[in-house]
């Protein structure tokens, strides 16, 4: 064969090559889901237009929108997911290299001293040892190439970058999760500064009718029972007052630490708790699995364990790979580069396993089990999906009637206690009336307060549920 027939041979073998490696190396898919989507969903849901998919952002709230884009600047939690995506990334661009030739350069110098012991050299003294010391520069390119010829490395390949997408997603929905924490801990402060509120005007209420009471008794019109009735329930509506003020300090400092912060308890914030957003449309169940992040964990991960079993079974086939080494090698350095002194070689490689204890068997079996762990995995992570979505969608039907409810019971029972103390102060009432229905009215406001922020988390979940906002994506 001339040298232009075998040049033309090399650069076909290599673009043949090239193209089964990126036909091997693009990420597995799994053809079918383990579960059966359901068509509808069987909570009802209204069909307005679409939210935007920044889900966050329709709650119309500015200052939310800038706490989740400190949350996901600053976040160390968020740093560290973000890390360890590089590190997968380094992973799987490591796990396809074996996919290419492997080339490396050596460059040489070996210095040799070799004596002559036992030749009979005349004019040598018999105890002179006659020795010549020479040094050799060589230098030379190395290349080592497994041909992927039943598909094993780019199984390999594949699996370690199914695995990486995998960690794509994690990231995905560390940020998701940041931003609906960050959203809860900025309600959860915004009703307890409400609370913190309504506590502290109803210790003004019970302190002024304290006064009211103690008064009435020093000139004699109120038994002492109306008095130490009334230091009791202000000392109750004062220990309040106390928790309000812990729970609204303890909500400030977890804020801070989600965007990043001091947790040092003096981020201010003000306003009230927002409107939930319009009604919600739902779309296909089957939508999940190309939107939740965890669901495309699940599925990447069961893909990656299907092409880890395929590259354990190639296993049992025959390796062919090649080693080519060429350069030059002389005893002066000058000459390191001239063609005369060129050296090469090429070796082909032919190896079959035959018997490795079961080894290979081994890991086949491993790889297999793997393999259906992460069905039943994805299958489980599936249901749990439907799941949340049918509850957030619930929960959503159920605490709007909730709220609507206890605004009505909210509204007699503020009346009520204004009725209850002017007949208390007017001496046509008992002072334990005044304070029941002063308590009814207390709980009734803190209860509603505690629903309207159950109602915006219920939203939240929801969007984590529907993998973000109610626009596909």
């Amino acid at each position: 064969m001339t040298r232009h027939a075998i040049e033309q041979s090399t650069r076909f073998a290599l673009w043949t090559l090239f193209a089964l490696m990126v036909g091997c190396a693009s990420a597995p898919r799994v053809q079918q889901s383990p579960i059966q989507s359901p068509q509808i969903w069987h909570t009802k849901a209204d069909t307005a237009t679409p939210a935007d998919t920044l889900w966050w952002a329709t709650f119309d709230d500015s200052r939310l929108d800038s706490l989740v884009a400190q949350a996901l600047a600053y976040n160390w939690d968020l740093h560290a997911a973000s890390a360890r995506l590089s590190a997968a990334r380094a992973q799987a661009k490591i796990a396809g290299a074996p996919l290419f030739p492997q080339i490396s350069g050596v460059m040489s110098r070996t210095k040799r001293k070799q004596n002559f012991i036992g030749f009979p050299i005349p004019g040598l003294a018999e105890d002179e040892v006659l020795s010549n010391t020479s040094t050799t520069y060589s230098l030379s390119g190395n290349a080592s190439w497994e041909i992927d010829l039943w598909g094993r490395l780019g199984a390999g390949a594949a699996s370690a970058l199914a695995n990486y997408q995998a960690t794509q997603a994690t990231y995905r929905g560390a940020r998701m999760s940041l931003a609906a924490q960050t959203a809860k801990a900025w309600f959860a402060a915004l009703e307890a500064k409400r609370q913190r509120e309504l506590a502290r005007a109803t210790y003004e209420a019970y302190r002024t009718s304290h006064e009211l009471v103690r008064a009435r008794y020093e000139r004699g019109v109120r038994p002492s029972r109306d008095t130490r009735q009334s230091e009791a329930d202000l000392a109750s509506s004062q220990d309040r007052l106390h928790q309000r003020e812990q729970l609204y300090d303890i909500s400030i400092r977890q804020l801070e630490v989600l965007i990043g912060r001091y947790p040092a308890g003096t981020f201010a914030i003000a306003g009230d708790l927002p409107l939930v957003p319009h009604p919600v449309p739902a779309g296909l169940p089957a939508a999940l699995v190309s939107r939740r992040p965890d669901l495309i964990v699940a599925e990447r991960r069961f893909a990656a364990s299907q092409a880890s079993h395929k590259a354990a079974k190639r296993t049992r086939y025959p390796r062919i790979s090649l080693t080519a080494s060429g350069g030059s090698s002389t005893d002066a350095l000058g000459k390191l580069l001239n063609g005369d002194f060129g050296v090469w070689s090429l070796i082909g490689n032919l190896t079959q396993p035959i018997f490795q204890g079961g080894r290979v068997q081994g890991n086949i079996d491993l790889t297999r089990a793997r393999e259906s762990e992460a069905a039943a995995v994805f299958a489980q992570a599936v249901l749990r999906a439907y799941s949340e979505v049918e509850n957030a969608l619930s929960a959503e039907a159920y605490l709007a009637k909730r709220e609507a409810a206890l605004t009505t019971v909210a509204e007699q029972a503020r009346e009520a206690r204004r009725l209850a103390e002017d007949r208390y102060y007017r001496g046509l009432s008992d002072l334990l009336t005044m304070l029941q229905t002063r308590s009814t009215a207390y709980q009734t406001e803190s209860q509603l307060l505690a629903v309207r922020r159950q109602r915006l988390n219920a939203r939240i979940d929801l969007h984590l549920a529907l993998g973000g906002g109610f626009k596909g994506n």
